[in-house]
């Protein structure tokens, strides 16, 4: 049996045959499409890899690296490794050869000179310093989460449950929380410390006793996302198409003339309103799952914890009915602001099959930005900057606005569209695009 994903992997071999050459076309060949089986090769900086049995034990999960099977995965690897020299020690294992000396950098079908240059942007970024986090940034925001959560149970024990302190410390609780899931979220990049190690432990256990999750499948779910943004199939925040929504108009035309009608999707736009209160149970349920059919029992146990601690602060001040609207309530409005802001920047954009393309292409045509300001920055956790956050998936998040005029410089230069909007206009614009794409759905469907 696979070891699960997370696993210690031992020291590895190094192995000393002279590598051959292979071109493009023979790497394609080897991408594991339709079959567990069949060999899985990938490229990084020009060397090429036999993954076919490592991506059991490929500490990110299996699918991340399996993405990238019979493609260049150079940019990928660099987003995601931190610490590139302690990982380049278990690929020397894999080496199988090298790209042949006619060989482009990358595949033929993408942008050489914007690859090229996006790299050179990368070096310069982190000769520049912006990949260093400032300790005095996340100080200020986990502590001022963490007041908050405090502030609201000292709301309800000072001042009673009636009306007005009820709803004071509901809203200081969802506030303190949707700030904590910021943080983790920072962690989970591992942007918050120089050290991984650091990153990984902290975040085990914010995720985990302060919002009641589990490290493992955040990794799992949220670097896949980033691995492949809006790539049905490969992008996990996908999965409620076509169970909930129609998403894309690729897709909704595909759906429509297949006549798979599982909702009521030229509606979709009314009753997207209602996916908080679905939201809420459903990862509940795949936390509790996930970490039981992995044996994680330690995060399971954190989760327990959360849930404790939450309890013991509060039903003996209000009573457990109380404490169960106080509860709900705070979840049910901090999903609203989750969805919500993390929708805003992916819906209204691509979304389609996997098409390789180079990583600047991919991450942009996913994803768009929303105007800088003292109060976007904050409300969405520096989501705004979500182009810069894609693109440099390790950066401390209070560095975006820096890297942010370089990287309008390169996507000027090479014609990639930067999309850029309001804070109100992203968000109807989820509405305006899940319209769009209803009707797509219901035309197809009507006339395929």
């Amino acid at each position: 049996m696979p070891p699960q994903s997370g696993s210690t992997l031992e020291e590895p071999e190094v192995k000393s045959e002279l590598p051959q050459f292979f071109t493009w076309e023979e790497i394609g060949l080897h991408s594991g499409r339709g079959n567990s089986k069949q060999e899985r090769w990938l490229v990084i900086n020009r060397k090429v890899y036999d993954i076919s049995q490592f991506h059991w034990r490929h500490p990110g999960g299996i699918r991340i690296i399996n993405h990238y099977a019979g493609q260049d995965a150079t940019d990928a690897f660099t987003a995601f490794h931190k610490n590139e020299d302690l990982v380049k020690k278990y690929l020397c294992s894999l080496q199988i050869g090298e790209l042949a000396p006619d060989q482009p950098n990358c595949e033929p079908s993408k942008n050489e000179l914007l690859v090229k240059d996006f790299r050179e942007l990368h070096s310069t970024v982190k000769k520049m310093g912006l990949m260093k986090p400032s300790y005095g940034f996340f100080l200020f925001m986990f502590m001022h989460a963490f007041l908050l959560d405090v502030a609201a149970w000292v709301t309800i024990w000072y001042f009673g449950k009636s009306w007005v302190p009820f709803l004071v410390g509901v809203a200081m609780f969802t506030v303190g929380q949707i700030q904590y899931g910021f943080f983790q979220h920072d962690l989970g990049h591992v942007s918050v410390f120089q050290n991984t190690k650091w990153n990984r432990i902290s975040h085990f256990i914010v995720i985990g006793i302060l919002k009641g999750g589990s490290h493992n499948w955040w990794n799992y779910m949220h670097n896949q996302h980033h691995s492949k943004p809006n790539c049905f199939r490969k992008d996990p925040d996908l999965n409620m198409h076509p169970f909930l929504f129609s998403l894309g108009k690729k897709l909704s035309v595909e759906l429509g003339k297949k006549k798979k009608k599982y909702m009521p999707y030229q509606y979709q736009h009314t009753y997207f309103w209602f996916a908080p209160m679905i939201f809420i149970p459903f990862i509940l349920l795949i936390l509790i799952r996930f970490t039981i059919k992995r044996k994680k029992w330690v995060e399971f146990a954190l989760m327990m914890i959360y849930n404790i601690r939450v309890c013991l602060m509060y039903i003996p001040l209000m009573g457990f009915k109380s404490f169960m609207a106080f509860f709900w309530l705070s979840r049910y409005l901090e999903s609203n602001w989750f969805i919500w802001v993390s929708q805003m920047n992916h819906i209204p954009m691509n979304i389609d099959y996997d098409k390789n393309a180079d990583w600047v292409s991919c991450q942009l045509a996913a994803t768009c930005n929303v105007d800088q300001s003292l109060f976007n920055d904050w409300y969405t956790g520096h989501l705004n900057f979500q182009i810069e956050h894609h693109l440099f998936p390790t950066m401390p998040r209070h560095n975006y606005w820096k890297v942010a005029p370089l990287v309008k410089s390169l996507c000027a230069k090479h014609g990639v569209q930067y999309q850029c909007k309001p804070l109100l206009t992203a968000l109807v614009d989820i509405l305006r695009s899940l319209k769009e794409s209803g009707q797509h759905w219901q035309d197809a469907y009507l006339l395929g």
